[in-house]
């Protein structure tokens, strides 16, 4: 039976409640090439990786210790050059004109996880029974798989076998399922239209090294 301090949000609210920052939350300047603001995004995707403690299995931790080390090459980057980094793209093309890519290669596996993350969400919030573990799983191997080592590969599918019930993980995310499910529908929507910014940005030759 779960107690109270097992819960991960506050009375009557959510686990988007305790975000830092949302997606939802990070300004996308159309503007200027749907530039994404650095210190924003980089919030949003570090407040993402608590999602692996919901999901409170210690199998994630590798996981979510690779997401925060890519966030951490991106913050390093932005804290060296902070008038060339205001925005993400912006970031890594300065860095790529120096002829360095520690933080552009950190923003290609956080995309990656991101991407990741999205698609097991998305995939399982279109379906009223699937469970986590199917839907982790067949993101795992549509995202991240086909670019790990088979050292890597073992590490990974065991977290996606040590999901939690269904069940079990909504009620973590809230008491209110109606809510809980349209503030994951925001948030996830937000995530894909930045992932889908970036993995367009990647694509552009002045974004390779």
């Amino acid at each position: 039976m779960a107690s109270n301090s097992t819960k991960t949000y506050p009375p009557g609210g959510t686990y988007f409640d305790t975000l830092k920052r949302n997606f939802t939350q990070v300004p996308v300047n159309q503007d200027k090439d749907n530039a994404i603001s650095t210190s924003e995004f980089l919030e949003a995707a570090e407040s993402l990786t608590t999602l692996f403690d919901v999901l409170g299995s210690v199998a994630f931790t590798p996981v979510k210790s690779d997401m925060q080390g890519n966030i951490k090459k991106l913050r390093d980057r932005q804290l060296q050059c902070p008038a060339q980094s205001e925005d993400i793209q912006s970031l890594v093309m300065n860095e790529i004109k120096e002829k360095k890519h520690v933080a552009a290669e950190g923003l290609l596996w956080l995309v990656r996880g991101l991407d990741f993350t999205a698609q097991a969400l998305r995939q399982n919030v279109a379906s009223n029974t699937e469970e986590l573990s199917i839907s982790f799983r067949n993101a795992y191997g549509s995202t991240l798989k086909q670019h790990h080592s088979f050292m890597v590969k073992p590490i990974f599918s065991a977290a996606m076998s040590a999901t939690p019930y269904r069940k079990d993980f909504y009620a973590k995310l809230g008491d209110d399922l109606e809510k809980v499910q349209h503030e994951l529908r925001l948030w996830l929507s937000a995530l894909e239209t930045q992932v889908g910014i970036l993995k367009g940005f990647q694509s552009r030759k002045e974004a390779k090294w």
